[in-house]
């Protein structure tokens, strides 16, 4: 994992190339600086982010980074910025897991890691086509209706399930947007808000960034435990829960029916609200009826994306809510955003509109199928005995790995990152306290099955290395 050291030095190494290369040069990119000096593109990213905020050079999406004409003051020295620290106060915005989620893989190095499909399972063909299509619509550059197109709105209701409609359907600039919005919404700064443990620690910034309080409640092979919601309820006074019931990231767990009523049940006893997270609906062959669908009180704020599925730059959700929520969570993307943009809205109604859409459907299913047992037959056969994963989900991307007992988990990923494999360590997935080292690893973002397998050969040397540190 990337610490505070490592960002440090390599700062002050640019420091001292920018001051070698003068205003208007252009830095080594990023992949130089992690080739040259062995260190993560979150390490990386991280200390160009503070020359950047010392002024001393300026990042320029596509381009890199270039360094500044020195700013100047009455005392012929670089500007003193330490005043903001007062100004800004003690709330942090801590991007770090996320900024490691999305981070891509250096040349040459295997991604067991990330939550996109490769460029050969996107249907980039299709979606050019269906944008094309979506641009020459009337009105397609226009003002779309605030809370998103009604063609749009309506698809995503029926997808829900249940007696949904279109006019609980907020579209949204993906799923993490909607989660930042529903946990503005729901709760206020400074109240616990309970999360399953472990979580996807894109919820975990969120709620911290919105000045929320995760609590955990663990998860079992069959997902959250209603009892020890009911319990967390009742300690915290939390009237809002996170939860992903279908292909829990990370574990992979789908939630049965009849804890689904009893998570339900529970909420609804609470007056709690649950935010519904089905963010690997599409990613699976038969995913169960929604939280969404099952629910007669408004207790559930569902959020769908089709990010995932289709493209990244996809960034088009939609957030299910009724009552004074819906009214809330649709005057927050207001404020904040306005709307998004009508002719991404446009697209994705042409692309799940057409037969293309069913087609890449069975086509990422069957694939994302064959990755998942080809990962889980190389783990098994490659590591340790006493490296398990969890279970084998029926479908997603991801697959759940405990290690070893006493094993250092940073040291693992390390020496795997060493090896040229990128895995994502299971501290990041916890609000508290892990109940020992794990790991996620990924089958979709390897760009075919003869890469994912030298992937898993990769963190099987890791593992020697950390077995026989002396060899």
């Amino acid at each position: 994992m990337t610490n505070d050291s490592s960002i440090a030095h390599i700062a002050a190494i640019l420091r001292e190339e920018a001051a070698r290369l003068g205003p208007g040069a252009r830095l080594p990119s990023s992949r130089e600086i992690m080739r040259t000096h062995n260190v993560s593109p979150v390490t990386v990213s991280r200390a160009i982010g503070q020359l950047a905020a010392e002024g001393r050079v300026v990042s320029r999406p596509g381009s890199g980074a270039f360094v500044t004409h020195p700013q100047k003051t009455t005392g012929g020295e670089s500007a003193d910025l330490s005043w903001q620290t007062v100004a800004l106060g003690d709330r942090v915005v801590d991007e770090g897991p996320v900024a490691a989620l999305l981070a891509e893989a250096p040349d040459g190095v295997v991604p067991l890691t990330g939550g996109y499909l490769p460029p050969g399972l996107r249907p980039d063909r299709q979606l050019a086509a269906a944008a094309a299509r979506a641009v020459r619509r009337p009105d397609a550059w226009a003002k779309p209706p605030l809370a998103g197109l009604a063609e749009l709105r309506r698809w995503f209701a029926d997808q829900t399930g249940g007696d949904v409609t279109a006019a609980d359907a907020l579209v949204v600039s993906g799923g993490q947007a909607a989660l930042t919005h529903a946990f503005r919404a729901l709760a206020a700064p400074g109240t616990p808000v309970l999360v399953e443990t472990p979580t996807y620690p894109g919820a975990l910034a969120a709620a911290k960034a919105a000045g929320l309080r995760a609590t955990a409640v663990p998860v079992d092979a069959s997902g959250v435990r209603p009892e020890l919601l009911a319990e967390a309820f009742a300690v915290t006074g939390a009237r809002v829960f996170f939860c992903q019931p279908t292909l829990h990231n990370p574990t992979g767990a789908t939630l049965p029916p009849e804890r689904r009523r009893q998570v339900l049940e529970v909420a609804r006893a609470a007056g709690a609200f649950v935010i519904e997270d089905d963010y690997a609906h599409y990613l699976s062959e038969q995913p169960p009826p929604t939280l969404a669908a099952m629910d007669e009180h408004g207790t559930v704020v569902h959020v769908r994306s089709l990010t995932k599925i289709l493209s990244p730059s996809m960034r088009v959700a939609a957030v299910i809510a009724r009552g004074p929520a819906a009214h809330r969570l649709r005057a927050g993307q207001l404020v904040e955003s306005f709307f998004v943009a009508r002719p991404l809205q446009e697209t994705a109604l042409e692309l799940v509109g057409s037969p293309a859409w069913r087609r890449h459907l069975t086509a990422v299913h069957a694939e994302l199928r064959v990755r998942r047992d080809a990962l889980a037959a190389a783990l098994a056969a490659r590591l340790p005995e006493e490296a398990e994963v969890h279970l084998l989900p029926a479908g997603g991307m991801h697959l759940w790995l405990r290690l070893p007992a006493g094993l250092d988990e940073d040291a693992l990923v390390e020496a795997a990152r060493r090896h040229g494999v990128l895995v994502s360590p299971g501290r990041m997935y916890y609000p508290s306290e892990p109940p020992g080292p794990r790991l996620r690893v990924t089958h979709a973002a390897a760009a075919h099955l003869a890469e994912l397998d030298e992937g898993v050969r990769r963190l099987a040397r890791a593992f020697q290395d950390l077995a026989h540190p002396d060899a």
